[in-house]
């Protein structure tokens, strides 16, 4: 059974989301049938509904409002998670299964931008989570520094473009920790909507940084999910970019167990990020679009793609740099999520040009 405090609190939480005007996937999904359904509900790690919603409860700006603590999460609250997924992932139902991954034919994608005129960068990264471990509200501080001691045994097995050094966060010196920040690779302590979901306890214990002497990959350790591996460049060379995502993903895979889901996919800890984990994105200079900002939006839209500030979510162009990515990550394979990306692109630069 769920203690009296934590059903009193959900109480409390959910009567303040109902009174007030919050756009999110949350307050939309939460109806008293479905809160009175799972308030007393446990995963076997011992999560309850209010580790689900607690953020959501506490930031009614939220846009989803939604964690899960722990890969259970998704079977015992499937009556809140699984419209919120539907509705996120455009129209993934609960009776749909995710693709096998599939990388594809990674030859197949090239530059989106070979004269340089719009792309600033490209960046493509996927989430993972270790088999056999919560998410990070229900970890222990022990948990933490074990799985950041196999990372970052893990990866320094990598060879070739790969090859890199570990980072961790504890104990970091100052001119390392300026010079990761200076290169836009440091995470910090997480957001108000990371901290609500509980998922910043014991930093930085357990959370570490790794990168190749190039400084085009990046493995982070511990902030939101478990691993988040990144590969990234100057310019539109999706197709390099790519490329080295999915050796680096093949080569971690084979000492590492992940953790999947036959209906879900890959999961990790915001529903969101669910599937393919994959976000494929650009900095794009588009100022003549960007005079109609709305229409911006419409355009890309079309093309399933999501259009954010220069910082990604919750943040603002500058200088009229846009990040604009996939939006899909579930119903689909990782190649066709990159391919969404690399058609809508394509086509955004075209109408700048046009313009």
């Amino acid at each position: 059974m769920v203690d009296a405090a934590v059903l009193e609190k959900m109480e409390a939480g959910f009567a303040k989301l109902a009174a007030s005007d919050s756009k999110s996937l949350l307050k939309k999904y939460l109806t008293k049938e479905v809160f009175d359904a799972l308030k007393n509900k446990k995963t076997s790690f011992g999560s309850t509904l209010l580790d689900c919603v607690q953020s959501g409860f506490e930031n009614p700006d939220s846009g989803v409002g939604i964690y899960a603590p722990d890969a259970e999460a998704y079977t015992v609250f499937a009556d809140l998670f699984d419209p919120i997924i539907e509705d996120y992932h455009m129209g993934f139902k609960k009776t749909d299964k995710h693709p096998a991954s599939d990388f594809g034919d990674v030859s197949t994608f090239g530059n989106v931008d070979p004269t340089g005129e719009f792309v600033v960068s490209t960046r493509v990264r996927c989430g993972r989570s270790m088999e056999g471990y919560p998410f990070n509200p229900c970890l222990t501080e022990a948990q933490y520094k074990e799985m950041e001691a196999k990372v970052s045994a893990t990866l320094s097995g990598l060879e070739g473009e790969l090859k890199g050094k570990f980072f961790p966060l504890t104990g970091m010196e100052k001119a390392v920790q300026q010079q990761l920040i200076d290169d836009h690779f440091l995470f910090k302590e997480g957001d108000r909507f990371l901290q609500a979901a509980n998922a910043c306890r014991y930093w930085p214990s357990g959370r570490g940084i790794y990168h190749n002497d190039n400084k085009t990959f990046l493995v982070w350790c511990n902030e939101e999910d478990h691993l988040r591996i990144i590969s990234m460049q100057m310019g539109g060379d999706l197709g390099q970019v790519y490329r080295r995502l999915t050796s680096a993903v093949n080569e971690i895979e084979k000492r590492v167990p992940f953790s999947h889901n036959d209906r879900l996919g890959f999961l990790t800890f915001c529903p969101t990020n669910l599937g393919t984990t994959i976000r494929a994105s650009v900095h794009i200079k588009v100022p003549k679009m960007a005079k109609d900002y709305a229409n911006l939006e419409k355009v890309a839209g079309k093309y399933n793609l999501q259009v954010r500030g220069t910082r990604g979510e919750h943040s603002e162009a500058e200088g009229g740099i846009y990040d604009i990515s996939n939006k899909r990550r579930m119903g689909l394979t990782e190649y066709e999520a990159v391919k969404e990306m690399y058609d809508g692109i394509s086509e955004l630069i075209k109408i700048e040009k046009s313009l």
